[in-house]
């Protein structure tokens, strides 16, 4: 600890990536805190503490990296005495845990036989999530595996012998997923419905449900198949199971099938696949093909022979932004939703791999970022769960700024919350924010609250990624 920096690096103590946001977050309220980082000492971590200005000693990604700048040596030091305090009781927690586990299955083949599960859900570090998996296809169970950072060569062997067991392997990095109701990973609280969905893409699925339960329309299930399945490589294994399984389902009337475009062998297969089902199949497959995730949600609606609503937006207040302290005397002209064709670029700051793709196609411009990439989210939650690494690139952004802000179980409490001051911080600046806000009525965090703030803010949201995408482009002068 020097003056009121404090920069620690912890060799070989690891805690899950939730734990350390909370922890971060815990210490950054504090008063007179001004930066705080607990995470573990990934390249892209090291590299944002050093770009804050720590110095930062040499670290591997298994090390713990502790990073606290206060606005005095007091401040600094009652943070370092909260951050032992917080450590010791992660420390209790892992013993209680400890402890716990030497009476709990120790492998989940020993926990097949105590409880009556036929699916296992696997959300480990990704070099670990291959074991972990394949134990549960030994042992008769589908799997769905949150883990990324999974080689595709574990991923073809797991669904290869998904396949001679009869079961589903959905993933590796499968963000979604709805079964019998139940929702796992990112969920939104969607009604019940006749619509099943087999979804290469997560935030895909979570869009076109979302639409679909603003229309009124509910799903059977979502069986997602990781982001790779369509793939040359992993050949649409889990794409063609799961739609068998969805067209044995009496409650699915109908199938949505998303993605990305597959390779050009898989498509095949799966077309023929498609044209064998007795259940019909609409298809979403983004870049393939005219249209996008809204205009899917609307074609399954008509398959099924129900209206289309108007989608909802929450254009931002048409007024100056009252927070600038000389906005009483300056002309209106800089207020970010007025069309000035070519008046400034466009920047995507998304979470969600799949609405990043779409408002690309859609805006017609490369500058977008996916923080939940493989590469943002080693040793780190993802964007969805903690913002911190999109939230520096909006405070660092100019012209017209689209993000993507989703909903529903597992996503962050209150998104709005940490967004709003950001969101103002730029726009006092004279940038423009578009949201594409996906979630339902029925989400914990209250869809129409986090509207209203980010609209209160100066962002103009839109339910619609594709209608946020479009808006964001007209504000440039791009759209065509």
């Amino acid at each position: 600890m020097t003056g009121t920096d404090l920069v620690e690096v912890r060799a070989g103590v690891y805690h899950d990536s939730v734990s350390l946001m909370r922890l971060s977050r815990a210490l950054g309220d504090r008063p007179g805190v001004e930066v705080a980082m607990v995470a573990m000492a990934t390249a892209l971590n090291v590299g944002l503490a050093r770009d804050a200005g720590f110095a930062v000693p040499q670290a591997g990604p298994s090390d713990l990296l502790v990073a606290v700048r206060a606005d005095t040596a007091s401040a600094l030091r009652e943070a370092a005495a909260e951050l032992d305090r917080q450590f010791a009781a992660l420390a209790m927690a892992g013993r209680s845990a400890a402890t716990a586990a030497e009476r709990a299955p120790r492998t989940t083949r020993a926990a097949t036989r105590t409880f009556e599960a036929t699916l296992a859900l696997v959300s480990v570090p990704g070099e670990h999530a291959f074991a972990e998996a394949l134990d549960a296809v030994e042992a008769g169970l589908s799997v769905m595996i949150f883990s990324d950072n999974v080689p595709v060569e574990q991923e073809v062997l797991l669904k290869e012998r998904a396949g001679e067991r009869g079961v589903l392997v959905m993933g590796p990095d499968c963000g979604t997923a709805v079964v019998g109701g139940a929702g796992l990973g990112f969920a939104n609280v969607l009604r019940p419905g006749p619509v099943g969905l087999v979804a290469a893409s997560g935030t895909g699925a979570q869009q076109i449900t979302c639409l679909l339960d603003h229309a009124g329309t509910g799903v059977s299930h979502v069986l997602g198949v990781g982001g790779r399945d369509l793939s040359a490589q992993v050949g649409g294994r889990s794409t063609l199971a799961a739609l068998d399984a969805l067209d044995a389902d009496p409650a699915t009337e109908l199938i949505v099938l998303v993605g990305k475009p597959p390779a050009p062998e898989v498509a095949a297969r799966v077309r023929a696949a498609v044209a064998g089902l007795a259940t019909p199949v609409v298809t979403a497959m983004l870049g393939d093909g005219p249209g996008d995730l809204t205009t899917a949600a609307e074609r399954a609606l008509a398959a099924l022979g129900r209206p289309v609503p108007d989608w909802p937006s929450w254009p931002n207040p048409d007024r100056p932004n009252r927070d600038r302290p000389d906005a009483e005397d300056r002309p209106d002209t800089d207020r970010p939703d007025t069309d000035r064709p070519g008046a400034v670029g466009l920047c995507g700051l998304y979470a969600g791999g799949t609405l990043c793709e779409e408002a690309r196609l859609v805006a017609g411009t490369d500058t977008f970022t996916d923080f939940g990439a493989d590469e943002y989210t080693l040793g780190r939650a993802h964007p969805m769960i903690d913002p911190t690494v999109r939230l520096a690139a909006l405070r660092q952004a100019s012209g017209v700024v689209l993000l993507d802000v989703v909903l529903g179980h597992a996503a962050e409490p209150d998104p709005a919350a940490a967004l709003v001051p950001a969101v103002e911080e730029v726009r006092a600046r004279g940038t423009a924010v578009v949201v594409a806000l996906v979630g339902t009525a029925a989400d914990p965090q209250d869809l129409h609250r986090q509207a209203e703030a980010l609209r209160s803010a100066g962002a103009s949201v839109f339910l619609s990624n594709a209608a946020a995408a479009r808006h964001a482009a007209r504000l440039t002068g791009s759209d065509s």
